[in-house]
């Protein structure tokens, strides 16, 4: 299995446009269908071809709980609401009364979907495949490559004749075509899948000792919340932020480290965003000009980019040096240096943070920013 499939895969998921989660539970649902082993599974010219009716069956079960929920959980950027999601709330409002979203699925693999409800869900699993072949399947993989169905292709005919008058799984697989992904990609998901989809993940796996442990007295969700709390705070970022701003006032002129330009007014930000590296160190704090750093966001800025401004990165590495001597030497021994020797800093530095900016764009996937 080439390395590249493993590159490729965080870059989707890190770098793919995240307007909506249709791409996490289209990769979701691919993930639980190779793991369940599914024997619809079938293998041609080097791609994995699996009934799509097995995906619109995932979606459902995905996204009924999160719809049903009184917490309100975003799914979509903006007031827009899910493109699927009117359907899907009829069958919600219809099955409520009735014992919810057990009785569906119950109903669904087992049963049959009611005759009083049957063109309702026949109604949702087409907005479900025309939302899952023309939105996620169609983009996913654009980080990667710029061709459209990059990863997945799709084919809509039926996949052999329906004799079935029953509303249920089978009748999603045999009516609703399939897709196919390439062999390389299913290995892939078949190896690592669960680590991805997070059921084998090592915080899951934590939470779910730690729940047993306790007598099943906590929940997932409290010990996964606990588990990812950040000693560091907004207080923390707050303090870091306004020392520098006292040095840079002690200075008098202030540049932007991407522009070069004399600011009146500029952000405080980081230079390898937080939201990435939970780092608040002072050399990790940089001024912007606020445009700039608007459209910098949550990128990561090129080797290219620090290599140009390197003289000003230096310029402000110096200045906290001169004001915070003991704080910054610790932060950047530990965050740049490592075993290097601290007399020739500035090198060794500015080298290892263009390694770790290469790291972040070419393997862990996040988008890289130059101007």
């Amino acid at each position: 299995m080439p390395e590249s499939v493993f590159t490729n895969i965080s870059k989707i998921i890190e770098r793919d446009s995240k307007v909506t989660t249709y791409k996490f539970a289209l990769l979701r649902a691919v993930i639980d269908i190779i793991q369940e082993n599914s024997p619809y599974i079938t293998f041609s010219n080097g791609r994995v071809i699996i009934p799509t009716g097995l995906l619109i069956e995932k979606w459902i079960l995905y996204y009924y709980p999160i719809l049903e929920s009184s917490t309100y959980i975003p799914q979509i950027n903006g007031d827009v609401n899910l493109a699927f999601g009117n359907q899907l709330n009829q069958i919600i409002s219809a099955y409520r009364p009735i014992g919810g979203f057990s009785v569906f699925y119950n109903d669904l693999k087992n049963k049959g979907i009611p005759k009083i409800f049957e063109r309702d869900f026949i109604a949702l699993a087409k907005k479900l495949q025309d939302t899952i072949t023309r939105m996620p399947m169609k983009y996913i993989g654009r980080s990667v490559s710029h061709d459209f169905y990059s990863i997945f292709n799709y084919q809509s005919q039926r996949l052999k004749k329906n004799t079935s008058t029953i509303i249920d799984i089978e009748y999603l697989i045999n009516n609703f075509g399939s897709f196919s992904i390439p062999v390389e990609y299913y290995e892939a998901f078949k190896v690592l899948g669960s680590f991805i989809g997070g059921q084998d993940s090592i915080l899951f796996k934590w939470a779910e000792f730690s729940v047993n442990a306790s007598g099943k007295r906590l929940s997932i969700e409290n010990v996964v919340n606990e588990v990812l709390r950040s000693p560091i705070t907004e207080r923390d970022v707050t303090e870091s932020k306004n020392i520098y701003k006292s040095i840079l006032k002690k200075k008098g002129k202030v540049y932007c480290v991407w522009t070069g330009k004399s600011l009146s007014r500029y952000d405080v930000d980081h230079m390898i965003p937080f939201s990435v590296w939970k780092n608040n160190d002072l050399w990790n704090l940089l001024p912007s000009q606020t445009t700039t750093n608007n459209q910098k966001r949550d990128k990561i800025p090129s080797p290219l980019l620090i290599e140009r401004r390197k003289d000003l990165i230096l310029y402000y590495w110096e200045l906290i040096n001169q004001n915070q001597a003991m704080r910054f030497r610790k932060e950047m021994q530990v965050a740049l240096l490592g075993n290097n020797p601290f007399s020739s800093w500035q090198k060794t530095a500015i080298t290892k943070l263009q390694n770790s900016c290469e790291y972040l764009i070419s393997n862990r996937g996040y988008n890289g920013w130059d101007i």
